[in-house]
């Protein structure tokens, strides 16, 4: 706590997401006068429209297993973890007044699904605790040393002792993050990586005849083969999507960094479909060779290994004729059925984003360049699947930020 010699420190939090909501809490529970801005007319949006097929806050795996999901930014994000990790972003959940309970595939969700009443008990709490809301104020920068803020009255200069900002990715624009505050701190000596789709859907060149007729189709039983962000081959089992002009879905967005990473490398990146999972390649070929007298191929696949529909779609779609007649070939191309990916979606789809501030200019959340500046969340330059990674990560990156703004300022304090 500040000593009562010292005035409370003045702090602003730029961004009303999840981590700039949570720097705001931790800054005031450490008695600071905290004052938060949002461009927007309210706070939290991205947070909201997330918790709508259900708010998964967090994970319930193993910790080593949930650090290992920050990848090659693992240690990155760590330290800020071990101080609010999973478990305690569940009490601090409980500590709202709403349950929680671990689904399956162990994510985390409040008991009614719901983000509003989590958001709305949070805002509660944050009021009680003073800290002061200023909607529609886009930062614009810093001006003789304040901050600059465009609102609907007009430009705003203001200062503070410090300053945290927690402005998110590059995706969903429409809600917040729109990635404006890059060049803003490019300005001022920051480096930052440039922001890309995370956990995003990629195009595929489908033939107009496929598009027409599968676009929306899920893949409910399927498995991909890949090469991970290591270049090692891996498979996964689980559901996707095929849309207009490629895929989509969970189990694409959990290979999305390396397949951003092998599409920049190598112009493009080649997937492989297991239309079959639940058999063998040996299974499969006995199938598929199986005498079938005058029915056709297409029915035979159906009768006999249950593929039909967007699968049979996908065979006819990848394959050349002659290789469909290939019983040999057919067979090996219902266990590894290669798709060509030709490019990430547009960032403003995708669901997250990669790139952001580099951690080698950061002291803790704080920015070397700019002493007094605190970041946190998704404008640093981390990415994770879905699952509660994403949010786990920017709460505790938001509650190191706004502790470290106040004991750099009561240090500031006391060596004088």
């Amino acid at each position: 706590m500040t000593h009562s010699s010292s005035p409370p420190f003045h702090i602003a939090v730029i961004g009303g997401g999840p981590a700039g909501l949570m720097a705001a809490q931790a800054a005031a529970d450490q008695g600071a006068q905290v004052e938060l801005f949002d461009a927007m007319p309210s706070v939290g949006r991205k947070f909201l429209l997330a918790g709508r097929g259900g708010m998964n806050i967090t994970h319930a795996e193993g910790y080593q297993a949930f650090v290992s999901r920050y990848a090659r930014q693992a240690h990155r994000v760590k330290p800020a973890l071990d101080q609010f990790g999973p478990q305690k972003v569940r009490d601090w959940v409980h500590g709202l007044g709403v349950d929680t309970f671990v689904g399956s595939s162990n994510r985390v969700f409040p008991t009614d699904m719901k983000a509003a009443p989590l958001l709305r008990a949070w805002l509660h709490r944050l009021r009680e605790a003073g800290v002061q809301f200023h909607m529609r104020h886009r930062w614009t920068g810093w001006q003789d040393g304040q901050l600059a803020f465009a609102t609907p009255d007009g430009e705003r200069l203001r200062s503070f002792d410090a300053v945290i900002l927690a402005l998110g990715g590059g995706s969903w624009a429409r809600l917040g993050s729109d990635g404006a505050w890059v060049p803003l701190l490019q300005g001022q000596g920051v480096t930052v990586a440039a922001l890309a789709p995370a956990n995003c859907g990629f195009d595929v060149d489908w033939s107009e005849h496929f598009s027409s007729r599968y676009a929306g189709e899920h893949l409910a039983t399927v498995a991909i083969t890949a090469h991970d962000i290591d270049g090692l081959t891996v498979k996964r089992q689980g559901q996707c999507v095929i849309t207009a002009g490629g895929v989509e879905g969970g189990l694409i967005y959990a290979l999305s960094a390396a397949l951003r990473e092998q599409i920049a490398r190598d112009g493009s990146t080649t997937i492989w479909l297991d239309l079959a999972p639940d058999h063998s390649h040996e299974r499969v070929f006995e199938e598929v060779t199986r005498p079938r007298g005058a029915r056709s191929m297409s029915s035979h696949l159906q009768s006999r290994l249950g593929i039909k529909g967007v699968k049979s779609g996908l065979l006819r779609e990848c394959l050349g004729a002659a290789d469909f007649a290939d019983e040999a070939k057919l067979a090996a191309a219902i266990k590894l059925l290669p798709v060509t990916l030709q490019r990430p979606r547009p960032i403003d789809e995708a669901i997250s984003s990669a790139g952001g501030v580099d951690f080698d200019g950061l002291d803790g959340s704080m920015l070397r360049a700019m002493p007094g500046v605190f970041v946190a969340g998704e404008m640093l330059d981390w990415e994770a699947p879905t699952g509660g990674y994403l949010l786990t990560a920017c709460l505790a990156q938001g509650k190191a930020a706004g502790e470290q703004a106040v004991a750099w300022l009561e240090e500031k304090v006391n060596a004088r």
